[in-house]
């Protein structure tokens, strides 16, 4: 079965596996060492995953592979490394690695981008290191970069 046709909505039964995709998501450049999963119980981290599906803004969707979730796209308005503006939901998306470069991630965000217009929503964002090979995927998408530093770009996408 192709995983094209397995995206769908993640079921509130799914919610937990969002941390071990929001542990994922840290990108970790080649040659240096991840950091200890308990990361992702800072604050900072925190509001990727806590709670979700309690927010009116909570979207995510998963694509399956012979019924194992594989990757993950969310979003919700939060104040974040990508945010942007109040009524803009911030973007989160991992692959696990042994799927990615697979396309599986642009479908996961194509199909999350379609869902915020549908949903009347006109702006999204997303913060990327500049070293990430997915940089060039969210420039594909129509993303376009808001501000950045040394290290990281705050790209935004108009859904309108």
């Amino acid at each position: 079965m192709k995983w094209q046709n397995m995206i769908r909505e993640i079921r509130p039964d799914e919610f937990h596996v969002l941390d071990d995709f929001l542990y994922d998501a840290i990108f970790v450049p080649d040659g240096e060492i991840p950091p200890d999963r308990s990361v992702i119980e800072k604050p900072e981290l925190r509001v990727y995953t806590e709670k979700f599906g309690s927010n009116e803004s909570d979207k995510c969707l998963v694509a399956e592979v012979d019924g194992e979730i594989v990757g993950a796209v969310w979003v919700r308005i939060m104040n974040d490394y990508g945010h942007v503006y109040d009524d803009a939901p911030s973007f989160a998306i991992s692959v696990k690695k042994d799927y990615r470069k697979q396309g599986i991630g642009t479908a996961l965000m194509k199909e999350m981008i379609e869902s915020l217009r549908r949903s009347g929503y006109k702006r999204a964002s997303l913060s990327v290191q500049k070293a990430n090979y997915a940089a060039k995927m969210y420039i594909n998408l129509g993303f376009e970069i808001f501000s950045e530093n040394d290290d990281d770009n705050i790209m935004l996408i108009n859904l309108t």
